[in-house]
């Protein structure tokens, strides 16, 4: 590990995790090991969730919701950029809510992007 990385993750925790992503699937590895993930098939919502507990903890996560899976992720995290910018491809997805989520304080959760809702078959 370069040791001119661990004053900036001891400083910025949210720094000590890692988003990737391909066509398959979300990714994400926590500090402690853990391993999250969700395939893009499965992906049904995306969530901006705030907390009060700012500046000097994390206060922003991405909650990416899918059935069989999926992840937090805290703003920060290592990929985290190239991961909204690969989620503002989303049909329907809700770049005000992003707006909005970024000047709360509060706890609150904003719904970013849903899966539709597939017509009934006849």
């Amino acid at each position: 590990m370069d040791d001119s990385a661990a004053p900036l993750s001891s400083a910025y925790p949210e720094h000590s995790y890692s988003v990737t992503f391909s066509e398959r699937e979300v990714v994400c590895e926590h500090p402690d090991g853990l391993v999250e993930s969700v395939t893009w098939d499965d992906l049904r919502a995306v969530l901006l969730e705030t907390t009060d507990a700012g500046p000097f903890a994390a206060d922003v996560f991405w909650i990416l919701v899918g059935q069989r899976g999926g992840c937090v992720i805290p703003q920060g995290a290592r990929g985290e950029r190239e991961l909204l910018e690969r989620l503002q491809s989303l049909d329907g997805f809700d770049n005000d809510a992003v707006i909005q989520a970024m000047m709360s304080s509060e706890n609150q959760r904003f719904l970013c992007w849903e899966r539709p809702a597939h017509p009934p078959m006849l």
